[in-house]
């Protein structure tokens, strides 16, 4: 009895240990982000600064207009996106985990193809630039993202192939029920756990995203969050390393870098950080079953 309970203190002393090293990298952020860029420069980056100061959100305060339009463009795209890019997926997965579809293993092999090659870069940009003329345009920041992810379509084949009882579907047919009758009415809703995971996964990167924005955006009111967010801190570098007049700007030179760089990476992850908690009784779950081989 005493070896169980010594060997389940151990275990919640270990888990402890690792939830205090997961949380305290966002206390360190949000700390340092309150913090005054003098302090940060003298004392470098506390839990317990011995100056407080809420400079840099005065900063982003004062581009709140930008802000404000960048999280709308963003949140404009991460729920089209994710909505769209779950659908596709999960269309595309529901037929391959039919043992009884025609090229059911060719199709599953050119997903698959998808997972260890794709076109490159600079092929990529010519067809979305020159030929869909997508440059400057919202759709830039939402067609890549929907390009087919073999990764999440195996995992939802696998939740189909292995969570799915076939009886229910054959009694589906037996009543008469069409597939997309089928695939809307039993499928889907049997299916929350793998389809909130996933939806999770793709509001992530569709968030997270600045690479589209740098390559196919060049007009300030098109800006994601994240890509306004990289501009600011480009500005502030450049501000702070070039002569202005040959003499250094006195503005630029009192610019709360370092706690303006915190700040920005808390204004960019606490909506998710938010949403999250929402998603986590799926996202084990739905990760797990759909991770074993169908």
């Amino acid at each position: 009895m005493k070896t169980n309970h010594m060997n389940q203190y151990a275990v919640h002393a270990i888990l402890i240990l690792l939830t205090a090293a997961c949380v305290f990298p966002f206390l360190l952020l949000i700390t340092s982000s309150l913090t005054q860029e003098q302090a940060i420069v003298r004392d470098g980056y506390s839990l317990l600064p011995k100056a407080w100061s809420i400079e840099a959100y005065e900063y982003l305060w004062n581009k709140s207009t930008s802000l404000v339009k960048a999280y709308g463009i963003t949140v404009t795209i991460t729920i089209v996106g994710t909505t769209v890019g779950l659908l596709i997926s999960a269309l595309l997965a529901y037929p391959l985990s039919r043992g009884d579809m025609p090229l059911r293993g060719t199709l599953s092999f050119i997903v698959f193809f998808t997972l260890l090659f794709n076109g490159g870069l600079v092929p990529t940009y010519l067809v979305f630039t020159e030929v869909f003329d997508m440059k400057n345009t919202l759709l830039a920041l939402i067609i890549p993202g929907l390009l087919t992810n073999g990764f999440f379509i195996l995992l939802i084949r696998s939740f189909f192939s292995t969570s799915i009882p076939v009886p229910i579907i054959e009694s589906a047919y037996i009543d008469g029920a069409t597939e997309f009758k089928i695939f809307y009415q039993i499928v889907i809703p049997l299916s929350l756990p793998i389809l909130a995971t996933i939806g999770l996964m793709l509001t992530i990167g569709y968030w997270n995203d600045w690479f589209n924005g740098l390559i196919y955006v060049t007009e300030p009111e098109l800006y994601s969050i994240q890509n306004l967010l990289n501009r600011m801190l480009s500005n502030i570098q450049f501000l702070q390393q070039t002569n202005i007049g040959g003499n250094n700007s006195t503005a630029a030179a009192g610019l709360p870098m370092n706690s303006v760089r915190m700040a920005m990476a808390v204004a960019g992850i606490l909506p998710i950080l938010c949403v999250y908690p929402f998603f986590q009784k799926y996202f084990v779950k739905g990760l797990t079953i759909g991770a074993v081989k169908g």
